[in-house]
């Protein structure tokens, strides 16, 4: 079945296809101006996304929106996780100034979250969230993976998602999770009218 895919970050379009396995043709969406990012709550973001670029799909397509949530920072960064050091941030840059942020605090529980919303035609469908708690580390342990992975430490792995191999973290990631809830979803040949569904993996 093919799906479109609204990301332009290569290592997101991995995690998805990883995940998806066969059976999915996850066709990345190009040469779209970028859609504004103006919800409070991964979900808002996730479907506004979606509805946007589903405009410009000729199927159905889904979009997501995802971050790392810090007890000791509120929840920070949150939505703002792509630019929680500011609107040009690197990864780096963001993962120096999360381990600034923390230093001397003692609770370093933190976990990620991804929204998935599925939409056609602008009209959504439904959205499927996925979590996966761990805490962050005093330094960045690692080169796979992009984000916050060299600082999210996951106990059962007993490694950084950045330490363990793509398919292993695969296993546990909130993407992996999203998705394989929206995949459930589309195998079971649901249809709703009205009210967007919305489904949880964690």
């Amino acid at each position: 079945m093919k799906l479109y895919c609204a990301t332009g970050n290569p290592g997101k379009l991995l995690e998805f296809r990883l995940a998806a396995g066969s059976g999915w043709d996850l066709v990345p969406l190009t040469g779209i101006p970028p859609c504004a990012e103006t919800g409070e709550t991964f979900e808002e973001n996730a479907i506004q996304k979606a509805a946007y670029y589903s405009r410009h799909a000729p199927g159905r397509l889904f979009a997501e929106d995802s971050g790392l949530v810090v007890d000791a920072l509120h929840g920070a960064p949150g939505v703002r996780s792509a630019r929680f050091a500011g609107d040009a941030a690197s990864d780096a840059d963001n993962n120096r100034l999360l381990i600034e942020k923390l230093r001397g605090e003692k609770n370093r529980t933190a976990r990620y979250v991804c929204v998935i919303a599925l939409a056609d035609a602008a009209k959504p469908l439904g959205t499927f969230r996925g979590e996966v708690e761990g805490r962050i580390v005093d330094e960045p342990r690692g080169t796979n993976g992009f984000g916050y992975d060299p600082c999210f430490f996951y106990e059962p792995f007993q490694l950084t998602f950045a330490q363990a191999a793509p398919e292993q973290k695969l296993t546990v990631s909130h993407r992996g999770r999203a998705l394989a809830a929206m995949l459930q979803w589309l195998r079971s040949g649901s249809e709703t009218a009205g009210d967007v569904i919305s489904r949880r993996d964690v």
